[in-house]
């Protein structure tokens, strides 16, 4: 997992602790409790409004906490429709690329096994054990891709601009 995206997860950890050690509804409870014997409107006004505005407060950092953690969960989840999309869409560029270059029997069974891997049961059990099949699948195929397109090109990899 990088390194800042970690960071920002202990961070965040680290403040949803504070706010379940810090027992809110206890304090506002007891600050309410408190609050049945004042006379003074103003200061009753006051401290409501005090009660109030902590609330709000905590509300938005709860808020903000969780969409940290939504954050990191879509970025590393996969859906079953995203799933059954990257099954078809790798059967049809392995056909594509194999279009482009000459494909030896041993190799197609190879891309099939490879088609065969991405079902929705098998990426569903890797990601539930961490793996990142976003970092591991994309890259792979990226340079598949540019090798192959430098490769009809007549380029090599070393003519980067």
């Amino acid at each position: 997992m990088d390194g800042n995206i970690t960071e920002a997860l202990v961070h965040a950890g680290i403040e949803l602790t504070k706010m379940a050690v810090k027992g809110t509804a206890t304090l506002v409870n007891s600050k309410i409790k408190s609050l049945k014997n004042e006379k003074n409107i103003d200061q009753l006004r006051n401290s409501y409004d005090e009660i109030i505005s902590e609330l709000l407060s905590e509300r938005d950092e709860a808020i903000r906490i969780a969409q940290a953690y939504k954050q990191e969960y879509e970025r590393v989840n996969i859906s079953d429709e995203d799933i059954e999309y990257l099954h078809k869409t790798l059967e049809k560029l392995i056909e594509i690329l194999s279009s482009f270059i000459p494909v030896e029997e041993q190799q197609e069974d190879t891309m099939k096994q490879l088609i065969a891997l991405f079902n929705k049961d098998t990426l569903k059990t890797m990601q539930l054990l961490g793996f990142n099949y976003k970092d591991a699948i994309g890259q792979p195929l990226t340079d598949v891709c540019s090798n192959a397109i430098r490769k009809k090109l007549g380029t090599s990899s070393d003519d980067k601009e």
